[in-house]
């Protein structure tokens, strides 16, 4: 869901759309407008704290909980100030923990009305579980389906070093496994990494890379596991053939050369005419030869 320019809080998957009332949205519009006033006031007393006088500020709320296969339960709750973080919710000690001393003066604010922490409890243990068990119910179909993510291996070659690079797209769900092997070895200190990124239609993107000697390209292998796998996939790194431009050249020469001898054929075909004062024979009946046979004259 999203809280937009309008004003609303709107669903952004359609299981989302499909399962819930406008009682529901209604309701959630109204805890975002809450909010909003709520961060407002923050961000003015926060810049009072860190003497600012003006300029782009943000203050960021992020919470949640988590269903473990076992039945075990995690939550919590976390906030930042001008992207760094500001303060942090321990649901099992029912306390907060601050990062610099502007945010200790918040919880020591919080954490003396113990309503507060009591509330951020029951809510990550009780309500946000109940509508995650909810949520999935009503995306399961979306939520667990398995796409299969398409492999590219790329290389880069330069001074006798290669820069070899695993790139996953478009699957689902988001955690999936990419190494480089050398020699059937993983390489994990020598492997970059990018972060598993969304895509516009729900899957995930990730990539990683690693430097090698060209003359060793062989030994090394990318190894990608997901779970729309049925086992691990190994991939290789298989420059592009040189044969290809020749291929090209060897067709277009091809074609050259028939469209030559076409056009010969042609003009003596024309030539061979004008000379003998060939006139296409007219009808018996002096009209026109009959139809269905194109430009060829009449025997």
């Amino acid at each position: 869901m999203r809280y937009g320019n309008e004003q609303r809080v709107e669903p952004r998957a359609a299981w989302m759309k499909a399962n819930l009332d406008q009682q529901y949205w209604d309701g959630q519009t109204q805890i975002a407008q809450g909010d909003q006033q709520t961060f407002r006031v923050g961000l003015d007393t926060l810049q009072k704290r860190y003497n600012q006088s003006g300029g782009y500020h943000t203050w960021q709320s992020m919470y949640g909980c988590d269903l473990l296969e076992d039945g075990g339960i995690r939550g919590f709750q976390q906030y930042a100030y001008d992207g760094r973080d500001f303060l942090a919710f321990d649901k099992d000690t029912l306390t907060f923990t601050a990062a610099d001393s502007a945010a200790e003066i918040t919880k020591k604010k919080w954490e003396a009305d113990e309503a507060i922490a009591e509330d951020w409890k029951h809510y990550l243990e009780n309500t946000c579980i109940e509508w995650l068990q909810k949520y999935v119910k009503y995306g399961k179909a979306t939520l667990e389906r398995r796409e299969r993510p398409t492999v590219r291996v790329s290389g880069k070659e330069s001074h006798g070093f290669l820069t070899l690079s695993c790139r996953a797209h478009g699957f689902y769900p988001r955690s999936i496994a990419i190494n480089w092997l050398r020699k059937g070895h993983v390489q994990a200190q020598e492997t970059k990494r990018g972060s598993t990124a969304p895509n516009s239609d729900g899957t995930y993107h990730a990539w990683a890379s690693i430097e090698a000697l060209a003359a060793e390209k062989d030994e090394y292998q990318c190894r990608v596991e997901h779970a729309s796998l049925p086992e691990p996939g190994l991939f290789s790194w298989e420059p592009e053939s040189n044969l290809l431009p020749i291929v090209i050249g060897v067709v277009v020469a091809a074609l050259i050369i028939v469209a030559a001898i076409a056009g010969f054929v042609f003009w003596k075909s024309r030539l061979g005419r004008s000379e003998k004062g060939y006139k296409p024979a007219t009808g018996h009946d002096g009209g026109s030869s009959s139809s269905g046979t194109g430009s060829n004259p009449a025997i």
